[in-house]
């Protein structure tokens, strides 16, 4: 692959234009948004910044000259083998996108989508070329997580799928394959799963926002950083899983029996979960936001290039 197309230039495809240009792929970049299309190469310049004082990246003057922004989708996916789609998370959106990604792409480029949750039959099923699309769902922000979820259609061949992991693991990310179409694939069921309980313990007074953060980023993030859960359980008691369920599961039987239902994430439910969330008051909150997330994110890239040292 030679070049990559990432259409949408938010905070996701910002991201992937790192990821593909870091790997030595010339990139284009289109967003529908004059403005978003103005203002990208400063983005992405900052973004790299953050990564070369991280040590991260060894040149991003470099890596930021393999990127340019089209003015235009058709001068975008001229001559491209890839493409990474990150519209808004609408069905009718995509659906549009994807019809004009077809029509314009070269006949054998991917055709990829970072949707966190639409399957891709929902947007793809009219298409022409429809086996040549599927998702490829990343975790944000992809240029510093590596995985993603690649999951096909029904009609997606298997071998645009095969491709696209290669795609993936040879730029630097993590793909797993969805064998599967499910709604919210696989990463955000569990994260979903994991954010209801987080919103009933701090809702019903159980444990204060911050430290309800800290349990994961002290506790289970820190062991599932190297370790996922079911190999956990298997290294948790002597005989293995069935021996840790059988040891273990009666708690877990009787939390599945009574789960957080979707009542945690109305409105009233929320307000009493920011009224334990430390960082700002609204309305400073979200105009304080964009600093945080900047913060936040130069914390993870040091984090990032400190862990293979201390391993």
């Amino acid at each position: 692959m030679t070049k990559a197309s990432i259409v949408g230039a938010g905070l996701i495809g910002r991201a992937w234009a790192v990821v593909f240009a870091r790997a030595g792929r010339e990139v284009s970049v289109w967003d529908p948004d004059e403005a978003t299309r103005s203002g990208f190469a400063a983005a992405v310049t900052a973004d790299l910044d953050v990564l070369e004082r991280a040590e991260l990246v060894a040149d991003a003057k470099a890596i930021a000259a393999r990127i340019t922004v089209a003015e235009t989708l058709d001068a975008c996916l001229s001559g491209t083998s890839f493409v990474q789609e990150n519209g808004p998370e609408k069905v009718e959106v995509k659906t549009a996108l994807f019809r004009e990604l077809d029509r314009l792409a070269p006949p054998d480029a991917i055709l990829a989508s970072s949707t966190s949750a639409i399957v891709a039959s929902l947007f793809t099923e009219g298409l022409a070329g429809r086996g040549r699309c599927l998702v490829g769902h990343p975790v944000n922000p992809p240029h510093l997580i590596p995985l993603v979820e690649v999951c096909g259609a029904p009609w997606t061949d298997p071998a645009v799928v095969e491709r696209a992991v290669e795609v993936y693991r040879a730029v630097g990310q993590t793909p797993v394959t969805v064998h599967k179409e499910m709604e919210g694939f696989v990463l955000n069921r569990l994260q979903g799963a994991l954010l209801a309980e987080a919103f009933r313990l701090v809702e019903e007074g159980v444990i204060g926002a911050e430290d309800l953060d800290l349990t994961l980023t002290d506790g289970l993030a820190r062991r599932w950083s190297f370790i996922g859960p079911l190999a956990t359980i298997e290294l948790n008691a002597p005989g293995g899983i069935p021996d840790y369920c059988a040891r273990y599961t009666g708690f877990y039987k009787r939390l599945a029996a009574s789960p957080a239902g979707p009542e945690v994430y109305e409105e009233a439910q929320v307000a009493r979960l920011l009224e334990s969330w430390p960082h700002a008051a609204e309305p400073e909150r979200l105009a304080a936001r964009a600093a945080w997330r900047n913060t936040r994110l130069a914390a993870l890239a040091a984090h990032l290039a400190e862990a293979p040292k201390a391993g």
